[in-house]
């Protein structure tokens, strides 16, 4: 059986995270995620699941998600939950709340309509 780097042989993640870390040109009528601070936001929420000893979470950046315009764009699997963050307190809300306690912040759910 194949295995990682670290050895395991198969997932051991309950929830995977992933945060948009597109840049798209200056000036870009939808905006991107990263000059909205995407990728600090990213280190924020890693670091704070790791301090939550959530080693069955992963925490990663994306490609474009294709919801710029809402914000830092976030998306949790397995559920497909759809988060826009406006900063660094939403997103440890969601690390708090969703992550550690399978709690949906609801005030933070993307509008995808």
């Amino acid at each position: 059986m194949a295995t990682d780097s670290k050895e395991t042989s198969e997932p051991g993640y309950s929830r995977h995270v992933f945060v948009c870390g597109n840049e798209r040109p200056p000036g870009s009528q939808r905006g991107c995620c990263r000059e909205k601070n995407s990728l600090e936001i990213l280190r924020s929420m890693k670091n704070a699941a790791r301090a939550l000893g959530l080693a069955d979470v992963r925490v990663q950046k994306s490609g474009c998600l294709d919801y710029c315009e809402n914000g830092i764009s976030c998306v949790i699997y397995p559920e497909g939950i759809w988060y826009s963050l406006s900063g660094e307190e939403d997103a440890l809300k969601v690390v708090s709340s969703h992550l550690a306690n399978g709690q949906v912040v609801e005030e933070l759910l993307m509008d995808l309509k």
